[in-house]
């Protein structure tokens, strides 16, 4: 006698899906393995941080040429 209580058949059909966000397949560039798709999102100031470091890193080279 189960009355009162959630038989196995209930607790079955009720399990919850889970909402979790579904990451973006592919790629950026189609041919290349690298970056991901979602790469633009994860990492927003990726352009501003390389070109620092392409300046940061040619004023060093132009120093050590003087």
């Amino acid at each position: 006698m189960n009355k009162g209580f959630a038989n196995e058949n209930f607790a079955a059909s009720t399990t919850r899906k889970s909402n979790t966000p579904k990451k973006i397949q592919g790629r950026l560039i189609s041919w290349s393995p690298w970056p991901p798709a979602d790469f633009q999102t994860r990492y927003p100031a990726f352009p501003f941080v390389l070109t620092i470091l392409i300046i940061v890193i040619g004023q060093w080279y132009l120093s050590l040429l003087r």
